[in-house]
């Protein structure tokens, strides 16, 4: 009865934590680097629309920010879209759960430390 409770479907104790800290130790290195990527990233679009309203105020050139509005909201609608089911996504969600819930927590450190 000990044995039953220490393996869940012959997943061991041990194989579980494994699959926990991996998936903690990934999630952290992504975080940490998605954060620094989101920023170098965002500094990049901050210096491009501000580079694009200088040279609009001096006339050389004209920009459409209503297109630029348009698409960007587009792109996110689509986005929401594209979320399908599948068959047996219980199944699957419980078969991912150790190294998903060790994945997120890493990630989020991982965010928060970058």
């Amino acid at each position: 009865m000990v044995e039953f409770a220490l393996q869940l479907d012959g997943l061991g104790l041990q194989q579980m934590g494994l699959e926990v800290g991996g998936g903690a130790l990934i999630g952290g290195i992504i975080g940490f680097a998605a954060k620094k990527v989101a920023k170098l990233i965002a500094v990049i679009v901050g210096l491009q629309l501000a580079l694009f309203k200088f040279l609009e105020t001096r006339g050389v050139l004209t920009v459409d920010w209503d297109a630029i509005t348009g698409s960007a909201s587009n792109a996110t609608q689509a986005a929401g879209k594209q979320g399908g089911e599948t068959a047996g996504w219980l199944t699957s969600l419980l078969s991912a759960l150790p190294v998903s819930a060790g994945f997120t927590g890493g990630f989020l450190v991982g965010f928060k430390k970058g």
